[in-house]
């Protein structure tokens, strides 16, 4: 029986464009899971990092409830344990925090326990927890997901992203909950916009299988979500733009926001001046923000 385990797990960006609540890549950002076996029964939790929450938010923890989801499902009493988690993806900024706390407390509980659930059933945990499986699944299984709900059940493709695709991310000093970004979009849209998401969603899923980037490039267009968003986001569109003239093949929204991320192709060399370029666009708009240069991870969740 396992005493103790460590976990990381991927920060992602969902949506991709036109994938609404559909698509999801993992990046190499990682929080980590450190879970152990402790004396007695108590639950203890300590975070550390950015963003973290106080120690006594123990309830409310995303990773603790997502464990003890594991414990219940198995049959195994929840006691006796210690959580510690190591944050390195920033919260309310469209990364894919809370799908990576989720997914944390599921595989680090499983593992612990022996690995008695298969992934596909951690994914249908993850999901009743976090509501939809966009985030979810590539932080699980890394790489490109695309994934769906039928009769109550998820279906998720893997694809692993050409190896020359990565994203540089522009990361804003604010948040903005992804509850609130739902909140502006329209209850009815057009057919004209339906197929044009269908359109490009397709695309992109052949983009991702052939390994085509002028493919991806062409599919990376949206007329579901992001529009509406961009109002959300101070100086959001100045940003893009920068980031598409200074060389990115494809710019949008991370998730709901308000992380705007810029795909690259690394042979081009480009990174730097796109990471500057979408800077100084936000710091033109009178925004603080950080940017960071995102590997693809092909990985997903896993000991570390």
């Amino acid at each position: 029986m396992l005493q103790e385990v460590n976990i990381r797990v991927p920060a992602t960006t969902a949506n991709m464009g036109a994938g609404f609540d559909t698509f999801g890549m993992a990046f190499a950002m990682y929080n980590t899971v450190a879970l152990k076996r402790i004396p007695g029964h108590a639950i203890r939790l300590e975070n550390v990092g950015e963003h973290t929450k106080t120690m006594e938010q123990v309830k409310e923890n995303l990773t603790i409830r997502a464990a003890r989801l594991v414990f219940d499902t198995v049959g195994e009493p929840f006691a006796g344990l210690e959580f510690k988690t190591y944050n390195v993806i920033p919260v309310s900024r469209g990364l894919g925090s809370s799908s990576a706390g989720i997914v944390g407390g599921l595989v680090a509980a499983n593992r612990l326990l022996g690995d008695p659930l298969a992934k596909t059933q951690l994914l249908e945990l993850a999901v009743a927890l976090e509501g939809h499986s966009d985030n979810v699944a590539p932080a699980l299984y890394g790489g490109f997901v695309s994934s769906c709900q039928r009769d109550g059940k998820t279906v998720a493709l893997k694809l692993t992203p050409p190896p020359q695709l990565a994203a540089v991310a522009a990361i804003p000093d604010f948040y903005l909950s992804t509850s609130k970004a739902r909140k502006i979009l329209p209850a009815e849209v057009s057919r004209a916009d339906a197929v044009h998401n269908i359109q490009c969603a397709s695309m992109m899923v052949g983009a991702m299988a052939t390994g085509d980037l002028e493919l991806f490039a062409a599919a990376f267009d949206d007329r579901l979500h992001q529009e509406q968003r961009y109002r959300l986001i101070k100086g959001a569109k100045r940003v893009l733009r920068a980031a598409r003239n200074a060389g990115a093949i494809a710019a949008g929204l991370s998730g709901a926001g308000p992380t705007l991320i810029a795909f690259i192709d690394t042979r081009d060399d480009r990174a730097e001046q796109i990471k500057k370029a979408m800077r100084r666009a936000w710091e033109f708009a009178g925004v603080t923000a950080r940017t960071v240069l995102l590997e693809q991870d092909n990985q997903g969740a896993q000991d570390c």
